[in-house]
């Protein structure tokens, strides 16, 4: 059970930390407009280093 608990807090903190990471870096592009707006990073597949086109049946890598 203690194990089950602990891995249950990692996976939250992690979570929470990414969103706190977010945040900062929103608000670090809010205050500093010189560098441009903050870009999210969009979900894609994964599969083709970044280069997926999203059509009606959803995404595919182009080549």
């Amino acid at each position: 059970m203690g194990t089950y608990l602990l891995a249950v807090s990692v996976i939250f903190s992690v979570l929470l930390g990414w969103v706190w990471v977010q945040h900062l870096s929103r608000r670090f592009a809010a205050r500093h407009p010189e560098f441009g707006p903050y870009k999210e990073k969009a979900g894609g597949c994964g599969a083709c280093s970044g280069k997926c086109s999203t059509d009606s049946e959803g995404n595919r890598c182009e080549n």
